[in-house]
């Protein structure tokens, strides 16, 4: 049997070199993006959201980003659920996109604030019904007995001609401060840039890997 000590990986898929970087993080976030998609990533836009708990521990989770542009990176949940709560006591959270398949990474600090609830409608409506139906009836996090009970809410939803965006439903926008993109290389000596945001002006250093 393959020890986990024996599992490697050699990176030489790509680099990342100072003169081929932009002065704003979100063009480059943009060109990796956009390669993902074109290589047929799956689920390129999934990343994981770190909040910090009540407790002050620190929680995860995959979500789906749904937008990005500089002013920041959103996607959408229920309020209620657990990184909801954290994240309206502690909005100090952190993304991380992992392309394996491409060597690349790419970790997001920055704070989570609600998008209005225009632009939660204008999403909400553009979903799928069942993924309406669903945000109606899950409160999320919260526990069930079984299955069967999940099924059964389905079940008693009642469907109208409009499903509209329920209140503890909407979008969050990630504002970030911070942005580092990791690029795997040979040796293990990756590339490590870091973006850091003062005084609303991106400035950029390389760090050791």
């Amino acid at each position: 049997m393959l020890s986990i000590n024996d599992l490697r990986e050699h990176y030489s898929k790509g680099e990342l070199l100072e003169k081929d970087i932009p002065r704003n993080p979100i063009e480059l976030f943009d060109a990796w993006f956009q390669l993902a998609i074109s290589e047929n990533i799956k689920e390129p836009n999934a990343a994981v959201l770190g909040t910090v708990s009540i407790e002050r521990k620190p929680r995860s989770r995959v979500i789906l980003l749904k937008d990005y542009s500089k002013a920041g990176f959103s996607f959408y949940t229920n309020y209620q659920s657990d990184k909801g709560r954290e994240m309206e006591h502690n909005n100090n959270v952190c993304l991380n996109f992992n392309w394996l398949d491409l060597e690349k990474q790419i970790r997001i600090e920055g704070k989570a604030s609600k998008l209005s609830a225009e632009e939660s409608d204008i999403y909400f409506r553009t979903r799928p019904e069942g993924s309406k139906v669903g945000a109606h009836i899950s409160n999320q996090s919260q526990p069930i007995a079984s299955r069967e009970d999940l099924d059964k809410k389905l079940e008693e939803f009642h469907i109208t001609e409009i499903i509209e965006r329920p209140k503890h439903w909407g979008g969050y926008i990630i504002k970030p401060v911070l942005i580092e993109f990791w690029q795997g290389r040979a040796n293990r000596l990756h590339d490590r840039i870091q973006f850091t945001l003062r005084d609303n002006v991106w400035s950029f250093k390389r760090l050791q890997p």
